[in-house]
């Protein structure tokens, strides 16, 4: 069966790896894809939020199976509209993307079914906003955009001015453009932030291996906010009754509710936590695979990627079988110099081969382009090294090996990834 997987970064390069151990995996199609893509799917010039152009392109090529990985497309309906010409896919309808398309919606869904989660007030007018900073006085203190924001919509004020700073820009000045209009101001909470991506056909729920993201840019969690410089799995602190706990008291009332809202969930539901001292509470939803925590979470699934992820479209995710490989996983992020504000693009990447890849690891493309046999920096995060080892000391070490032989001008990198629980 030929496969189009929708999207180009690291994530969509893990997917696209794993799909391809599958028997039933035909020819493996990733639009838009990137440099490092291009050796393991062919390449198409559609951009991942063309919902028509992936329509046409899916019925020209008989695509028999689509993923699609980002959240603007599923946000905006990618799902229904393959759906309503026939051609099955992997991942949420609109309705139910809007889990992670509003964390407004998200939020008043947790209040409404007593899911727990962080105490919260949302805003559209950017006085009432400022005048409840003033009035709570608590910080640090979260204020999140309500839409999409590539993963950098939330920040994290120390202070009333900071905080000021921040309404004013998102809400007045437009810094995540329309995301911002509203926004989410809700309690700073103190505990262990555990990633958990699940499989779920809207009655189901299938965890994944936990995993730990760093999203600050730089060491010791300094810096800003990012997509993600680098991910552990499992997770040292998610123990198996923990899990057990958050089964119950999250993730099926999660996917409970949203049936009661009649947006039944089929995909990949990522659930952000954090591990508080009075229980487990949920930080944030995500309607489809994080990134970089994919990069770590696909080389220890033991199944059939493409088996899942159909059994899911199919609503029987019960009857497949899905495990856990032993040992652990580390992926470590290259970045271009002056991510996530303003870097350059085009630099030589040093240390890949042929193949985009380097001895004894797995190297995710997240921005890259390759032209003439080079690859090229294209992006703020460029490339994740994952390495799987017996043990996280095991796959750390060689991530980092082979890291220190990668790099262009002015590429960075996190030297900390995973020390804070080994």
């Amino acid at each position: 069966m030929d496969i189009l997987v929708v999207g180009g970064g690291g994530r969509e390069h893990a997917i696209i790896k794993k799909l391809k151990e599958s028997p039933e995996a035909g020819r493996i199609y990733a639009a838009p894809g990137n440099g490092g893509i291009s050796a393991d799917a062919v390449c198409v010039g559609i951009k991942a939020t063309d919902i028509e152009g992936m329509v046409a392109f899916s019925k020209e090529k008989k695509i028999g199976f689509v993923v699609v990985a980002p959240d603007d497309p599923l946000v905006l309906g990618m799902v229904d509209a393959l759906n309503a010409v026939g051609i099955p896919a992997f991942g949420p309808t609109g309705a139910a993307a809007a889990i992670e398309g509003s964390k407004v919606f998200s939020k008043n869904l947790m209040k409404k079914y007593r899911i727990p989660t962080a105490s919260y007030e949302t805003f559209d007018d950017p006085a009432q906003a400022v005048a409840y900073l003033k009035a709570r006085n608590k910080y640090p203190t979260v204020i999140k955009a309500d839409g999409l924001a590539l993963g950098k919509g939330v920040v994290i004020p120390e202070n009333e001015a900071d905080a000021v700073a921040a309404i004013h820009s998102m809400m007045e000045e437009g810094q995540f453009g329309e995301s911002g209009r509203r926004v989410v101001i809700e309690e700073f909470l103190q505990g262990i932030e555990v990633s958990v991506l699940t499989f779920t056909d809207g009655k189901t729920v299938v965890p994944m291996v936990s995993s730990m993201d760093h999203k600050r840019a730089h060491d010791n969690d300094e810096g800003l906010n990012t997509g993600g410089m680098g991910t552990i799995a499992p997770h040292p602190m998610f123990t198996a009754e923990m899990q057990a706990r958050c089964m119950k008291e999250i993730f099926l009332p999660t996917i409970e509710a949203m049936k009661q809202e009649d947006r039944e969930f089929r995909g990949c539901l990522y659930f952000g936590l954090m591990l508080c001292a009075d229980g487990p509470k949920v930080i944030e939803y995500n309607c489809r695979f994080g990134d970089p925590e994919t990069q770590v979470v696909l080389p220890l699934l033991d199944g059939d990627l493409l088996e899942i992820m159909q059994a899911v479209a199919d609503g029987r995710l019960s009857e497949v079988k899905i495990g856990t490989k032993p040992g652990a996983a580390a992926c470590v992020i290259i970045a271009s110099g002056g991510y996530p504000v303003s870097y350059q693009k085009g630099f030589e990447i040093h240390g890949l081969d042929a193949e985009g890849q380097a001895p004894g690891v797995t190297v995710y493309h997240a921005g890259t382009t390759l032209a003439d046999g080079v690859y090229r920096n294209n992006g703020g995060r460029v490339l994740g090294v994952t390495a799987v080892g017996k043990s996280l000391r095991d796959a750390l070490s060689t991530a980092y090996q082979a890291v220190g032989q990668i790099g262009f001008v002015g590429s960075f990198y996190r030297r900390d990834i995973g020390q804070k629980v080994l």
